[in-house]
């Protein structure tokens, strides 16, 4: 064995032991946190404030630790099932419009997820130290995360790069992430039902939540430093998605050129990355994520009010007085229909 052998064997067994002992000083550690169940019937502890899916617990540590942000790194940070998938379309298309021709659209042959891929769910989900150089189809790097802005990797707040954020009015955002859940449930794991789901998730307890600490968290963060983060509003992307794609570019330094405008290259991608389009190609509607759920799961309605069609009023004057005491003098509001 030639000595460029030996190092590689050194630094595997290196890489084997750490994750060893990591393993053994995560079993101790997890011990330490308050538990709970998810809606779908999995564990999920808390942990720095927020409930963080077992499934994810380990990932989400690992990537704290290990995450070196580069100031060109552009990261799609979102409250899950607040329009993820469609913001995770539109910042592609919109950041590497020029590396693809039209007709070559690698929406076309992979899902938003699989383009954009999240921290905690995919690169650290079952390695502590991912190749995060292969991890990008493109350069600048683009990832996403459901982490709390709190608890992001000091790499990530400390550096320049930018961080996109989507927010949903929390009825809506509610019901899709019933639903979403409700498909992952195992049969034999007994049913939530919609009351039981809605009264966890008024006093906090979903996955990356409490909810509204959550959305204040990057609100708060993007009034302090606006050029740092983007915050947008789902309902205000869906009544003038145009105007939104053209501030996003400008966030990202690639603003759409006159050339572009009359072209209708703005048009293009929202036509492209709709909601529809998406839901129709033909790779989102078949295989799994890497995290197990099938990419057809990540598409159900898209629409603002669909809640009216399964909240009771008691329920809406419940979360309508949960809203008005989260968000007083936030200067942040909600647009429900």
């Amino acid at each position: 064995m030639d000595t460029t052998e030996i190092c590689k064997a050194n630094m595997v067994s290196k890489s084997h032991d750490a994750e060893v002992s990591w393993d053994d000083e995560f079993q101790q550690l997890v011990q330490t946190f308050p538990k709970d169940k998810t809606w779908a019937g999995d564990n999920m502890y808390f942990y720095q404030g927020f409930w963080c899916p077992s499934l994810v617990l380990k990932s989400v540590i690992s990537f704290q630790n290990h995450f070196q942000a580069f100031d060109s790194d552009v990261i799609v940070a979102t409250f899950p099932k607040c329009g993820t998938t469609w913001l995770k379309a539109l910042t592609f298309s919109t950041l590497y419009r020029n590396k693809f021709k039209k007709d070559e659209h690698p929406l076309f042959s992979f899902g938003p997820h699989e383009l954009v891929r999240v921290f905690e769910y995919d690169l650290y989900l079952n390695n502590p130290f991912p190749d995060l150089e292969n991890a990008c189809l493109y350069q600048p790097r683009l990832f996403s995360t459901h982490v709390p802005y709190a608890s992001l990797p000091t790499s990530i707040r400390d550096s320049n790069c930018k961080l996109i954020c989507i927010c949903r009015n929390p009825m809506d955002m509610f019901i899709s992430l019933w639903h979403f859940t409700d498909k992952l449930r195992e049969e034999k794991m007994d049913s939530v039902s919609l009351d039981e789901a809605f009264d966890k998730f008024c006093n906090g307890v979903c996955g990356f939540g409490p909810f509204f600490d959550h959305v204040l968290g990057y609100w708060k963060a993007s009034q302090e430093n606006p050029n740092k983060i983007l915050f947008l509003k789902y309902e205000a992307l869906k009544e003038d998605i145009n105007s939104h794609l053209k501030k996003l570019a400008m966030f990202l330094g690639v603003p759409f050129t006159e050339e572009e405008e009359k072209e209708g290259v703005v048009e293009e991608i929202a036509k492209i990355c709709s909601f529809n389009n998406l839901k129709e190609l033909e790779v989102n509607k078949k295989g799994l994520h890497i995290s197990g759920i099938p990419h057809t799961d990540f598409f159900r309605k898209a629409k603002v009010g669909d809640w009216s069609n399964y909240l009771t009023p008691a329920m809406v004057e419940r979360m309508e007085k949960l809203v008005q005491e989260k968000l007083d003098n936030s200067g942040f509001t909600f647009k429900f229909s």
